[in-house]
């Protein structure tokens, strides 16, 4: 099957929705992140990207730039923290409201913001203003809290990463998963699908019958690889049938052939025999746990010198060398 077509990357999607693509060079989502605009005035995100300073950047610069609006509700697609790694700063920055799953608060409650926050219920409707009406939709496979938000009447899809642009995502539960696309195939007015990650899609049906066929040949392929014989671990598998595939993106390939296992067990099709997990000593967890504390250390340092560093530079293009000089010289008309 053909790779569906998909626009190259736009801020304007409809007169209702814009585009805040912020530049990304992860394996994972290799072209950028978006969050989405909705409605005007008192906008409307969608996700709010990671705890970082170029996807504050990018917000701040984009609202000044392109229009005058504030962010008055923020709402999330799912746990990760490439999407809600930035709601305390939309919070202290704009007040925004916060609106995300019950499932999603209880996996990452202490991450959230103090105040602010509020329990979608799926299938909820969320009135953004001005006639913008928002459906909740639960879409649990990429991540057992994944939900869609759909704007019918424009016929806007945001997938957070139930659906990417350019490319697959992972999954934990496949028959969920599988449900899932079903179901926002069957969504009426559907034009457009707006991905966390990727352009978006501007032939959503296409795509959505592309990512089935590919499960559904994955699992097949999984299958005729059992059916020779010998049984496999996950990671032989991989090994097997992700030959083309960039090594760096191996572990996550592996965890999408484990949700293929899985469901293949759950099916009555394939049998398991129970592995024996290695259990860390309570002096490996806690020197993990401090090395894990010092790396993020270095990682958090690292960034607050590049902020400084840009600062500085700014500093130093808006103002005279004076370290150069004990005098600097002066220049005069020759008589």
């Amino acid at each position: 099957m053909n790779t569906p077509r998909r626009a190259r990357p736009e801020v304007l999607v409809t007169p209702n929705v814009r585009a805040v693509q912020v530049p990304d060079t992860s394996l994972m989502h290799p072209q950028y992140t978006t969050i989405y605009l909705v409605g005007k005035g008192q906008v409307l995100t969608i996700d709010s990207g990671e705890d970082s300073e170029r996807y504050r950047w990018m917000i701040r610069g984009y609202l000044a730039a392109t229009e005058k609006a504030e962010i008055g509700i923020s709402v999330v697609s799912h746990h990760h923290r490439d999407h809600i790694g930035n709601l305390t700063w939309l919070r202290d920055e704009f007040r925004a409201e916060i609106y995300l799953s019950g499932l999603t608060e209880s996996t990452v409650g202490s991450s959230l913001p103090h105040s602010g926050i509020h329990v979608l219920e799926t299938e909820a409707t969320i009135e953004v203003g001005g006639g913008v009406r928002l459906q909740v939709l639960g879409t649990p496979g990429h991540s057992d809290d994944s939900v869609c938000y759909y704007l019918e009447e424009e016929g806007v899809l945001f997938t957070g990463d139930t659906i990417l642009g350019g490319s697959t995502t992972t999954i934990t539960d496949l028959a969920n998963y599988m449900e899932s696309l079903e179901r926002i195939r069957g969504l009426q007015n559907l034009k457009v699908i707006c991905p966390g990650h990727g352009p978006l899609i501007l032939e959503p049906q296409a795509c959505i019958d592309d990512y089935i066929h590919r499960r559904l040949t994955k699992e097949q392929e999984v299958l005729d690889l059992l059916a020779e014989g010998s049984a496999l671990t996950s990671w032989a598998i991989v090994e097997k049938l992700y030959t083309e595939v960039d090594r760096g993106l191996w572990r996550a390939a592996d965890r999408v052939v484990q949700a293929h296992l899985r469901k293949l067990q759950h099916d009555g099709r394939v049998r398991a025999t129970e592995g024996k997990p290695r259990d860390l000593s309570v002096e490996e967890s806690e020197e993990a746990r401090k090395e894990e504390a010092r790396r993020q250390a270095v990682i958090a340092q690292a960034e607050e010198y590049k902020v400084l560093a840009a600062k500085r530079a700014l500093f130093l293009q808006e103002n005279p060398a004076t370290q150069q000089w004990l005098e600097a010289p002066v220049y005069e008309l020759v008589d």
